[in-house]
């Protein structure tokens, strides 16, 4: 790409950035009917419809160059798409649309893909306080801000911001809620917080777990030099899985990384790793009736054989 396609992809970016928290926030602000101002609305309209321009602008070369490789619309599209917006603001959207999801799933009582035979651990059991106090703080801090606001334009914006705050709220516990961690039928692991975070690990790759009880600084996903990835709720990790090879993992943001050692919270630490024990042996012990049965027909196979050579040696 040249210096000129270079920097205008930067500038789409920063537009991205720029404009996407004022214009998500005017259109929930016109969905909850809030009377906004004519000027206000206007110039609003006219930097979404310039960012928007400037978007095409630098996508469409993006777009005809994917066409020319040999791409479909939608393969062509989308690779435009990616190259113009950050992954992070991809991602948070994608989260934000999952926690409501989650939302939904959690009224009606269900759980996000849970498989037939897998077993699902909660992990919210740190957590789950702490949400609640957030949730009182944000409706106590919306009433008092709307006694106390007196212009009706500021006062109805505060508003709408607060109650979807609320809403996003109770959509990030109930995306925990909805999505604990699963250990499958045939011993595979998957690792989730929420709709932040999600690590599928093959039965076959892990070595060993144990209930290990830790307590760490810093943010949901760490990973340190030794290639430890710790996945904490309440700054606390009660199980530790040990893996034959390194997994690769997505962080919340898009970054990437990879870890050998899996530290992460369950509500029931000793029933999880029972689990994840158990289907080990037994997969294991499957394996080990499958190799005894190959060596007695080997055997057998042999016998066979040296019955029907002594039947087929002359007398003496």
């Amino acid at each position: 790409m040249s210096a000129g396609g270079t920097a205008g992809l930067r500038t789409a970016r920063v537009a991205v950035w720029a404009v996407l928290p004022g214009e998500l926030l005017l259109a929930v602000c016109l969905v909850a009917g809030v009377r906004i101002p004519g000027a206000v609305l206007l110039g609003t309209e006219a930097l979404v419809v310039g960012a928007l321009a400037l978007k095409a602008y630098v996508m469409w070369p993006l777009y005809a160059a994917r066409r020319r490789a040999g791409d479909g619309r939608r393969a062509a599209g989308a690779a435009a798409v990616r190259a113009v917006v950050p992954v992070a603001v991809r991602r948070l959207v994608v989260h934000e649309v999952r926690a409501l999801h989650s939302l939904g799933l959690w009224l009606l009582r269900r759980r996000h893909r849970i498989p037939e035979g897998a077993r699902p651990f909660p992990y919210t059991g740190p957590q789950a306080w702490i949400m609640w106090a957030f949730l009182l703080v944000s409706v106590v801090e919306t009433v008092v801000l709307a006694l106390v606001i007196p212009w009706p334009l500021v006062h109805a914006i505060v508003l709408v911001v607060d109650v979807y705050g609320i809403l996003i709220i109770l959509a990030l516990h109930a995306a925990c809620e909805t999505r604990p961690h699963v250990v499958a039928a045939d011993g595979a692991l998957r690792l989730r917080y929420g709709a932040l975070f999600d690590l599928r690990v093959p039965a076959a790759v892990i070595a060993s777990a144990r209930v290990e009880r830790r307590f760490t600084d810093g943010g949901l996903v760490r990973v340190d030099e030794e290639g430890t990835l710790g996945l904490a709720v309440g700054s606390r990790t009660t199980v530790s899985v040990e893996l034959t090879e390194p997994v690769e993992f997505v962080r919340p943001l898009g970054r990437r990384g990879s870890a050998r050692t899996l530290r992460f919270h369950a509500d029931e630490p000793q029933a999880m790793v029972a689990a994840l024990g158990r289907e080990r042996s037994a997969e294991a012990g499957g394996a080990a009736e499958v190799d005894g049965a190959a060596q007695a027909g080997e055997k057998a196979a042999a016998g066979g054989k040296a019955a029907d050579g002594e039947r087929s040696a002359p007398a003496a």
